[in-house]
């Protein structure tokens, strides 16, 4: 069968502790800021997947090297880092080349990691119900394929040319033939997993349907336990979710089905997105969508960006679109500096405090916005009230007969708080 489950091993990794370095990449596409952002973001993946984080290395180049992915300089700078600090695992802020990663094994010779990897383990890991487990197997083997070469270097002396076609090429093709055979089966397991979830989703009838979108962390998990009254998973770690949770809840008089669903996340391969198409169809399917965003992250506004170019890829045969509410969350944890009156240099979104946030997107978005702390359950009431509404909208187009009873109990409770 060959060592192609030696690979995936190394990409579900055991859950130790380990010293890792990460390395990233400053072009001209992105600067250093942007970089310092990345490899922020990667930290947070690694410390995820039970790593620790030491240091960091960038290096400034129009484009990664063909063969190491940094010059011979930097990566020899690195490989003294790790010989003198005990490092097992070097990961970089970008996806490497099958070439890249035996160069650069071969010169650190430790555990090499490109992002995706690392998002990989951390799906494996968190994966529970049967359907995100085979959600993840397929995106792992998929990875895996191009990367066959890696696990044959030991034999390479014997792959020539014409005449030349020896045992190890032999072994590359059975082993791609296996994983082609795993990935046909395990898309066929996913493609029945559709037609349930499509069953289910249509037993579910003619109810309202709402779902949670977001970047990873943003705390949809929390607000879901909150207003379902649940216990779903929630830890301040990237994707603590990865199954779908479905919950019924019900605002006053009206029931509608609540959708907890996997974050985002900047440079999400389109493979993962591919194997989670079961998951991402609560997305398609829902009446209305509820974008909850960490305003305490220092850069919101681009987890932003990436959430509404997902939703805009996953939903781009929805013409008219969705409606959608704006949360804030995390107001409790928000913070900013406000400038010194003798400070010329123009304000960055560290100068604006809160409220001139809150005015400037109320503004821009109307009733379709709300700041919140779902762990502190800051202004809960105002976001229930905001769902009953859009979801009642939701619910008249389809039963225009029941409005004589909203009417009848919006009177008879007049402006009492929602529940």
């Amino acid at each position: 069968m060959g060592d192609y489950e030696t690979m995936k091993d190394q990409v579900i990794s055991k859950e130790i502790t380990e010293r890792a370095v990460l390395v990233g990449l400053v072009t001209p596409q992105q600067g250093e800021a942007k970089v310092k952002e990345y490899l922020d973001e990667l930290a947070f993946l690694a410390d995820t997947a039970g790593a620790v984080t030491v240091a960091r290395f960038t290096q400034k180049a129009d484009n990664p090297n063909p063969r190491t992915f940094v010059g011979k300089g930097k990566l020899q700078e690195i490989k003294e880092y790790v010989e003198k600090n005990d490092i097992g695992m070097v990961i970089f802020d970008d996806d490497l080349s099958t070439k890249q990663v035996s160069n650069i094994e071969r010169e650190l010779q430790v555990k090499i990691l490109d992002r995706t990897s690392l998002i990989l383990d951390i799906f494996a890991k968190r994966a529970q119900t049967a359907t995100a487990k085979t959600q993840v197997e397929l995106a792992q083997y998929q990875y895996l394929l191009p990367r066959l070469t890696r696990m044959w270097t030991h034999l390479e002396r014997q792959r020539g040319g014409i005449g030349m076609r020896g045992p190890g090429e032999t072994q590359i093709e059975t082993d791609r033939r296996i994983i082609l055979d795993r990935i046909s089966r395990l898309k066929e397991e996913l493609k029945n997993i559709d037609r349930q979830k499509s069953i289910q989703r249509k037993n579910r009838g003619k109810l309202t349907r709402v779902a949670l979108v977001g970047y990873t962390n943003a705390g949809k998990s929390t607000l879901m336990n909150l207003l379902s009254k649940s216990d779903v998973f929630a830890e301040n770690k990237l994707f603590a979710t990865l199954d779908t949770t479905v919950r019924k809840v019900i605002i006053d008089n009206l029931p509608f089905l609540l959708t907890d669903t996997v974050g985002f996340i900047r440079k999400l391969p389109t493979h993962l997105v591919d194997s989670f198409k079961s998951t991402l169809d609560e997305v398609r399917d829902a009446d209305i969508l509820v974008h909850v965003v960490d305003i305490s992250h220092p850069q919101w506004e681009e987890q932003i960006e990436v959430v509404n170019r997902t939703l805009a890829d996953i939903c781009k045969d929805d013409e008219q679109g969705k409606p959608m509410i704006m949360v804030f969350n995390k107001i409790d944890a928000f913070s900013y500096t406000p400038k010194e009156e003798d400070d010329l240099t123009p304000r960055t979104r560290e100068n604006i405090p809160l409220e001139e946030l809150q005015d400037s997107w109320m503004s821009r978005l109307g009733d379709d916005c709300v700041f919140i702390s779902a762990k502190k359950q800051i202004n809960i009431d105002e976001l229930k009230q905001k769902l009953y509404e859009k979801a009642k909208e939701v619910h008249l187009t389809r039963f225009p007969y029941n409005d004589f009873l909203f009417q009848k109990y919006d009177e008879d409770n007049g402006d009492q708080p929602i529940n």
